[in-house]
């Protein structure tokens, strides 16, 4: 089994990354959005206990979201591996999915974190929010308090990471495909190590 984390701002690409490194590797994509979603519409025990902080505006608590993740593991114990995208997003998130990981046998192989100028990133979501309809998406003040909760949230993760060895900076700037190889090339190394 071969796991992978992508870490990325808001914008860098993650999403189009994934989609892309899920099919090359054959992996399971676990997105903790559409985890969220599923669980909401399914109306699990979780799902009704995270829909009862958002009804309140408030962000869903980290042992929800890690119940929701382990759940999802137990769910799917015959995949390859899978990409995490959008979780971990704090330290203490990291430190659960290494426990849960641990406790089937597997541990996260590689971290692939996309890296692009903030300049680029507020352009490429104003683009995004034109076609998205997303609100939070049209609005750079919204934008950048976006990438000031993910600088303080969750780029100590990379630290985390980058002292197990686990950890590839990968540039996050030109055509997808560039991108692309840059990230490969960083889970190729990983995968060989």
């Amino acid at each position: 089994m071969f796991n992978i984390i992508i870490f990325g701002p808001p914008g860098a690409g993650k999403g189009t990354q994934s989609a892309m490194l899920l099919e090359k590797y054959q992996l399971t994509h676990l997105s903790t959005g559409d985890v969220f979603r599923a669980n909401i519409k399914g109306q699990t025990e979780l799902g009704q206990l995270a829909q009862s902080y958002i009804d309140k505006g408030e962000l869903v608590p980290d042992e929800v979201t890690n119940s929701m993740v382990e759940d999802f593991l137990s769910n799917h114990q015959d995949a390859n591996g899978f990409i995490f995208d959008g979780y971990p997003r704090t330290l203490a998130q990291g430190e659960v999915l290494d426990a849960l990981l641990e406790k089937s046998g597997t541990p996260v192989n590689c971290v692939v974190a996309l890296e692009v100028d903030e300049d680029e990133l507020v352009k490429r979501i104003l683009l995004r929010g034109k076609d998205s309809g997303r609100s939070d998406d049209q609005d750079e003040e919204k934008i950048r308090t976006r990438f000031e909760e993910y600088r303080t949230k969750t780029e100590p993760l990379l630290n985390y990471y980058e002292a197990q060895g686990k950890l590839s900076r990968v540039f996050g700037m030109g055509t997808i495909e560039e991108i692309f190889n840059r990230l490969t090339t960083a889970i190729d190394s990983a995968q060989q190590a």
